[in-house]
Order: C-alpha cells, then sequence, then structure tokens
C-alpha cells in the first residue's frame, strides 16, 4: 500500500511517498480503506523529532475517515462496507490503518470533514471535562479559532456554555458563526475579556500555548479552572496540563457526529493535499495559523 513515512527526523523534506505492508485487523481493531486522512501539530512534531518514535521508518498521521474492509474478533457495532472516521495511534497517512476507536460517519458528512473531527473533539471534550465546562459555565478558549479550538466552541456551547474565542480579527467572523463571542487576543486581553463577560469567567481553554496561563488565572481566579494542551509549563503556576495519558474521551466522536447531524457542528477544511503533497500540509501546519484542519485526500 502507499504511505507517506519517515526514516530520520527533520524539515517537511524527510516525508517519502513510499510502499509498505498492508496492516491486517487483530481482535478488538478494525481495517478501513482510507479516503481522507487530516494533519495534527503531533503529526510535525513526531516528525521533527521534537517528539520521539519509538522506531524508524515511521507514518506520521492518527485521524482518519474511510471504509471498513477488514473485522477483528470481537467488534460487533460495525460492519465491513461501514462508512467511519476514527483515530489511530499512528500511521494515519496510508491507504489502509488499523482503528480501536471510531464512529460512524453521517452520510451527509464528507470524508475531509470526517477526517478533520477525531483529535480534535476528543481533546476539546477532554479539556472541558477537566475543568467542569457545563450549562451556564463562561469559557475562555485561548487559540479559538484552530481545528482543537473550533471543536471547543461548538461543543461547549451545545452544553450550554457562553464562550469566550480568543483570536485574530481575520476570525471574529468565523467564531461568531460557531456560536462564540470573538476577543482579539494579545496585550490588554484580560480587560477585553472582561468588558465581553460581565459576568465574569468561570474556567479558560488554552489550546494555543503562547504564554498567557497567568492571564487566564487572573481571569478565572482559580488555577485548578484552567487547563492547557499546548503549555507544558502551566503546572507551575498550578493550572492543569492535559495530553491524554490520564485517560481518552473517545466518545466525543459520537458527539460531534450526531451534532453535526443536527447542524449543530461545523467542520472547517482550510485546504485539502493529494497524499504525495503531505509535506506540504505539514509545512503550513507547523507554521501555525491554521483555520480549522488540513486534510489529505488519500485516494487521490
Amino acid at each position: 500500500m502507499r504511505a507517506v513515512q519517515f526514516s530520520e527526523y527533520g524539515d517537511p523534506a524527510v516525508l517519502q511517498l513510499a510502499e509498505v505492508p498492508e496492516p491486517h485487523a487483530g481482535p478488538g481493531r478494525i481495517r478501513i480503506a482510507v479516503r481522507a486522512a487530516s494533519v495534527n501539530s503531533i503529526d510535525w512534531k513526531y516528525r521533527s523529532g521534537m517528539m520521539k518514535v519509538k522506531s524508524l521508518p515511521f507514518i506520521p498521521g492518527t485521524d482518519v475517515a474511510g471504509v471498513v474492509d477488514e473485522i477483528g474478533d470481537g467488534i460487533t457495532d460495525v460492519a465491513i462496507g461501514d462508512e467511519v472516521f476514527g483515530s489511530a495511534s499512528a500511521a494515519g497517512s496510508a491507504e489502509f490503518v488499523l482503528l480501536k476507536n471510531y464512529a460512524r460517519k453521517p452520510a451527509a458528512m464528507s470524508w475531509f470533514e470526517a477526517a478533520a473531527i477525531p483529535m480534535a473533539a476528543e481533546t476539546a471534550v477532554r479539556a472541558m471535562d477537566v475543568v467542569g465546562v457545563q450549562d451556564g459555565t463562561t469559557l475562555v478558549i485561548n487559540g479559538a479559532s484552530g481545528g482543537v479550538g473550533s471543536a471547543a466552541v461548538q461543543l461547549a456551547v451545545a452544553r450550554g456554555a457562553t464562550v469566550i474565542g480568543l483570536a485574530g480579527a481575520a476570525n471574529h467572523a468565523y467564531l461568531t458563526g460557531l456560536g462564540a463571542v470573538p476577543v482579539t487576543y494579545g496585550d490588554g486581553f484580560v480587560d477585553r475579556v472582561r468588558a465581553a463577560a460581565p459576568q465574569g469567567v468561570d474556567a479558560a481553554f488554552d489550546v494555543a500555548g503562547s504564554g498567557v496561563i497567568p492571564e487566564l488565572i487572573e481571569l478565572t481566579g482559580d488555577p485548578s479552572r484552567v487547563v492547557s494542551i499546548a503549555d507544558f509549563g502551566a503546572g507551575q503556576y498550578g493550572a492543569k496540563v492535559t495530553g491524554g495519558a490520564e485517560g481518552r474521551s473517545w466518545q466525543a466522536l459520537a458527539i460531534a457526529a450526531d451534532l453535526f447531524t443536527q447542524g449543530r457542528y461545523h467542520v472547517e477544511v482550510q485546504q485539502v493535499f493529494p497524499l504525495a503533497e503531505a509535506p506540504a500540509a505539514h509545512r503550513i501546519s507547523q507554521a501555525g495559523h491554521v483555520r480549522g484542519k488540513l486534510v489529505i485526500d488519500v485516494t487521490a
């Protein structure tokens, strides 16, 4: 099968299109013929060597969507031919991928939209649970217009929360459309948030890792009400950091699919690349400031 892999750490140029052996579904796993895969920041962190992998060569990619074509022992909730999306531990940038965590793809959802959901939705639900986002919560999201931020806005709104989304001015209309109150990030944002949320702020979710943990604590008044997925120094202030080692929230996939069917979950796909152009997707992802998600068309 075709796959994009790297045999050494480095810039996006180390990614190469290669022929590799197909995986096969063992117990508790399904195999899908991949139609689309999305790019997450963890993919370029592995490729660059910022995070180490167990062995090389390595196929990056976790979030995929496709058609079930093999079923392992113990699987009873899907059948061959079903359309699903989910998150693998790795090897997503390939024509066939094994999945343990997945959900059915709504018929109206495109392959590209489906591939953009898994990690963003799971991360958003996990982080919101850490700080107890519920009906009536006022939540600030730092980095609200990216893949995880966009998911968090919509999932929080679906819970009944009021969401203040920190983003650049160019993304304010986009955030408004998702149900957030947009506020410009940067110097003075604490005062701007307070003006936008005179009722006060109950919780904060840092997606961007832009060094604003003290300000988010100032807004919430309690470091335990601040969670980050990107600022690993947040703990020194008493804030929480979640990376998934404490457990994942894979129920988020079905929640997002259900909200999509209701017309309450929008998936922003910024750009789609053929498999051979995965290096370009990595380059854009690593540069940051992506609105929504970058997706690879594995069939192209």
